[in-house]
């Protein structure tokens, strides 16, 4: 029988290590069965623009999140909330708190806001001067009886996209909008 040198002990060594090596990489992997559980994400009543959890109840015409707690806005945009406990029955109150840049109302001199729930109009709200702002409107108790409320909210003008170097069409600054029992 021949016995191998030590130079070619080592290569088969090596070989041997790397064909191991190989393998274990090819290892079929099984198969982990994920179980679903009643707990999807939470429908707020209540969202703040700068919490990004909140983006999927943003539906349109919000832009990314400024300094950790507001969005610009579209001239429309649109959010869907949760009806609040209650709301049912006893309707709820809408609210948006918003600000109007000095910006905005030194190009635009006056912004109306108006809400819409379904084909149900919320009355609108001019605004002349800038600054911080709640747009409130009583919601009656028949447009809650679903689990999710989109509500549907224009701006009579806007700055247009390239004012002032940006590239976005500019509304209004929203920090939160919800619905709560009356």
């Amino acid at each position: 029988m021949i016995q191998p040198s030590v130079g070619s002990k080592a290569k088969i060594a090596v070989t041997v290590l790397m064909a191991a090596a190989a393998l274990a990489g090819c290892k079929r992997k099984d198969t982990v069965a994920v179980e679903k559980t009643d707990e999807g994400p939470h429908m707020a009543s209540i969202i703040h623009t700068g919490d990004p959890q909140s983006d999927p109840q943003l539906v349109t015409g919000f832009y990314d999140i400024e300094e950790h707690s507001w969005r610009w806005t579209a001239q429309r945009f649109a959010v869907v909330l949760h009806p609040p406990e209650g709301g049912a029955q006893r309707g709820a109150t809408l609210t948006v708190q918003f600000a109007i840049p000095d910006a905005v109302i030194n190009k635009l001199k006056t912004v109306s806001l108006s809400g819409m729930i379904g084909s149900t109009p919320l009355s609108p709200e001019t605004y002349t001067q800038p600054g911080p702002y709640m747009y409130t409107r009583d919601v009656p108790a028949n447009l809650l009886s679903a689990d999710a409320v989109r509500v549907d909210f224009q701006l009579d003008k806007a700055l247009p996209a390239g004012t002032n170097g940006d590239r976005r069409e500019l509304g209004i600054i929203v920090s939160s909008v919800g619905l709560e029992a009356k």
